[in-house]
């Protein structure tokens, strides 16, 4: 038999042909080519295609997904707040993991509340509220419906595009700050905050904020996370609750007696 042909006289792919597996999509009159070169990467991504095979809303759930595996903070019976949850990935996974469906016989059922600006499909096992978290109140509103303090809260937002890399920085940093203070009044001490951010230099400060209000902080960028996006993820753990800052040092580490 031919090396070139496969049992019953079909011909090999060769690796050329591999190569042109990948679906290339044409710019349609009216379409700008940055849409056109979105949807060809979508087309081509296994997480989308995945994340579509698996149930899930987005290829975002995976990201969440590494990241537990590693820190393992979305437990059975954890009560969770995942702020802009939209399209509800990140909860899908939660409610999974933290068993809020009570499908894990002989563990702990955990709560998942999600909160949005936009109104968010439903959910099996999650609760899911219009809000935004930055209005007054909302800290409150929070622990009301989750019947007492959070131990995880988690943040996938990013701000609008604006197109200029810069601004965009300082915004998303500016939106963890939002997102991490909020997260300081809702948490349990020893709890968890997740948050996505951008790299960029200018969360110097927001860095030293979390290592001040939590025992360990780690940025990560979990295999989920495109390798051309400068996005990351900050995983803070042991929160010390609100009275319980340290001091760091000049170096930004915590000061010792």
């Amino acid at each position: 038999m031919s090396d070139d042909k496969k049992p019953g006289g079909a011909k090999k792919s060769s690796g050329r042909g591999q190569r042109d597996l990948r679906v290339r999509v044409k710019t349609a009159k009216g379409r700008k080519l940055s849409s056109t070169l979105w949807l060809e990467r979508q087309l081509n991504d296994p997480y989308v295609a995945r994340a579509r095979r698996e149930g899930y809303r987005g290829r975002a759930a995976f990201k969440i997904l590494e990241l537990d595996d590693k820190y393992r903070f979305l437990v059975p019976g954890a009560r969770v707040v995942d702020l802009g949850c939209a399209p509800g990935g990140w909860c899908q996974v939660a409610v999974a993991r933290v068993n809020a469906l009570g499908e894990k016989s002989g563990k702990k059922v955990g709560t998942v509340l999600g909160v949005d600006l936009q109104e968010v499909d439903p959910i099996a096992g999650a609760e899911i509220h219009q809000l935004d978290f930055l209005a007054e109140g909302a800290d409150e509103q929070v622990k009301a419906w989750l019947g007492g303090n959070a131990d995880v809260v988690m943040s996938d937002m990013a701000a609008a595009s604006s197109g200029h890399k810069g601004t965009d920085h300082l915004r998303i940093v500016a939106l963890v700050e939002a997102a991490a203070q909020f997260a300081f009044d809702v948490l349990e001490p020893g709890g968890t905050f997740v948050a996505k951010v951008l790299a960029g230099g200018a969360e110097t400060e927001m860095q030293a904020m979390l290592k001040r209000n939590f025992r360990k902080v780690a940025n990560v960028k979990p295999p989920a996370s495109r390798s051309d996006s400068s996005e990351k993820f900050v995983v803070a753990q042991g929160f010390r609750g609100r009275d319980g800052a340290a001091t760091l040092d000049e170096d930004g580490e915590e000061q010792r007696p």
